[in-house]
């Protein structure tokens, strides 16, 4: 007998057996006989191969698998499964009770709407099976989970259907290779948070910024000095690999509050336009762990902290440094040298740092200070923030009585200046003059105003 000839007697023994499975149990189940009619094998024979994602990767599963049936055909269209609890069962604990009890029986997929960009959102599959085959043409199924984090499942699932563990295993690390082929997440900007939107509650799309050089005003070669560290390396990457040089960096910016940094951060996301970057801030610096994680995937990338102080205190303010302090630190460690991920930090207290943060090599190895602008950068601040504006101020005046403001102020003065042209000439050009300045400068600078101020970054009174 030809190898042929008993490829086809086997998988006829497995149709003979299924079929004896079901008339043994005196009942039948659609559900189990679509499962066990494609697999050609009874329920106790077919094996499962598992694998769990966080819940921001659902649309990687419903793309990987996608690409994966283009490729090995559909032989039986998706289907879901009806019932109740669902939720809390897993698949093959399903098909067993649908075919012991009945409880669960052939249903519609189940589909949700995921984001994969800040507009746009794709549909997926919540709970589904598809059946399609093997590379060596073995029949297999692909079932889909999505998370359902009312119900406590915070992950999203691959399960793989097959008479082997081997071909299962190997379907599984197909689709996974098309996962990251397909990745929804590459080359975005992402931060870890809740999102009230589509569900997503950990990892949210945001948009990219479209910030020129014109728009970021520091002292002449600054930004310069970051350009060069943070993009020169992106731009040289391979070459420097070349030459024996490591691509990751670290890189602080410190000043006071107001005077650039996260507007400097945002002008080096726009430079990066192919860079996947992940942003993260407040409560989200308990996900530094995952974000490293995601960065060293999604290479070149850019890991954002802000407002690093908050979890790296310097030891001598308390006898327990910070926990998250430890876990960044080991995030950067833990990406390899050769890795093009950049660690880009920024804070309002440089001397409160832990000093194995801040200084030492291979964690930040460039600390650029953000200092508050001088009479040339408060001028060009001043003209910055009047676009759009009819200015028609000596801006001369103005530069010499805000001495020791922020950026943040100057952009507030200049908003404020203009909600007085407007109070005065509705319907006309929005002009603002040496009266609306002066005024607008006088209400920011006066006594009454002081918290107003230091929430600006400035305690000035001139």
């Amino acid at each position: 007998m030809g190898s042929t000839e008993r490829d086809l007697a086997a998988d006829l023994a497995r149709i003979i057996r299924a079929t004896a499975d079901e008339v043994a149990t005196g009942r039948g189940n659609e559900l189990v006989e679509k499962v066990t009619g494609h697999l050609a094998a009874p329920l106790p024979e077919v094996v499962v191969v598992t694998r769990n994602w966080p819940m921001w990767e659902h649309a990687n599963i419903q793309r990987g698998v996608e690409a994966y049936l283009a490729a090995h055909g559909t032989a039986v269209d998706w289907f879901g499964i009806a019932g109740g609890q669902r939720t809390h069962e897993d698949l093959i604990g399903m098909l067993a009770i649908a075919r012991k009890q009945g409880m669960y029986e052939l249903g519609s997929v189940d589909y949700t709407t995921t984001a994969i960009s800040p507009d746009d959102a794709t549909e997926a599959v919540q709970l589904g099976l598809v059946g399609t085959s093997a590379p060596d043409g073995e029949p297999v199924l692909l079932a889909i989970r999505g998370p359902n984090p009312q119900w406590g499942q915070e992950q999203c699932r691959l399960e793989v259907l097959a008479t082997a563990r081997a071909t299962a295993t190997e379907v599984r690390d197909r689709v996974e290779r098309l996962m990251a082929e397909h990745d929804v997440l590459r080359g975005q900007v992402l931060a870890f948070g809740t999102s009230e939107n589509r569900g997503n509650d950990l990892l949210t799309f945001l948009p990219r910024p479209t910030l020129t050089g014109e728009e970021v005003v520091l002292p002449d070669g600054v930004l310069d000095a970051i350009e060069r560290h943070a993009v020169g390396i992106a731009e040289h990457g391979e070459r420097l690999l070349a030459a024996g040089q490591h691509l990751k960096r670290g890189l602080l910016l410190h000043g006071p509050p107001g005077t650039g940094k996260t507007h400097t951060v945002r002008y080096l996301m726009s430079r990066l336009p192919g860079t996947t970057v992940v942003v993260l801030t407040g409560t989200a610096m308990r996900f530094v762990g995952k974000a490293a994680e995601l960065a060293r995937r999604l290479q070149p990338s850019v890991v954002v902290v802000e407002d690093v102080d908050l979890i790296a205190q310097d030891r001598s303010y308390g006898p327990d440094a910070h926990p998250l302090l430890f876990t960044l630190l080991d995030a950067m460690d833990g990406v390899g040298g050769d890795a093009d991920v950049t660690f880009l930090l920024t804070t309002n207290r440089a001397g409160a740092l832990e000093r194995a943060l801040a200084d030492r090599p291979g964690r930040v190895d460039l600390a650029v200070e953000i200092p508050l602008p001088d009479a040339a950068g408060r001028e060009a601040l001043l003209r910055l923030y009047a676009r759009g504006l009819k200015l028609t101020a000596d801006l001369g005046p103005v530069v010499d009585a805000t001495e020791g403001v922020t950026a943040s102020f100057v952009k507030e003065l200049l908003r404020r200046a203009a909600l007085r042209s407007l109070a005065q000439r509705p319907d006309d050009d929005v002009v603002v003059g040496a009266e609306e300045l002066t005024a607008a400068l006088r209400e920011m600078q006066d006594a009454r105003s002081a918290l107003t101020r230091s929430l600006l970054g400035s305690s000035a009174v001139q």
